[in-house]
């Protein structure tokens, strides 16, 4: 699995494809469909590894990292709505 903590890292697509064991062209697809986001120097793709995280969560890193937060704030809020509703 690709390390997806380091955004200074760029890969080829080919790099990719190693990694995901994907063809080259499959890559390419995913690229073209905008499940992978890559940025296009010349005729040369480099492609961050946090762009990946969707292919391993389902969701862009950003949103689902703010799952995650709420996920753990879930518990504190419903028992904040618990003690308001019962004061009343």
């Amino acid at each position: 699995m690709l390390n997806t903590n380091n955004p200074q890292t760029a890969l080829t697509p080919e790099q990719v494809a190693t990694a995901l064991q994907l063809s080259k062209n499959t890559i390419y697809q995913l690229i073209d469909s905008g499940e992978i986001i890559a940025k296009k120097y010349g005729r040369a793709y480099r492609i961050s590894p946090k762009s990946l995280s969707y292919l391993y969560t389902g969701l862009d890193q950003d949103l689902y990292l703010a799952e995650q937060e709420d996920l753990v704030n879930q518990t504190e809020i419903t028992n904040a709505f618990k003690l308001t509703r019962s004061s009343k």
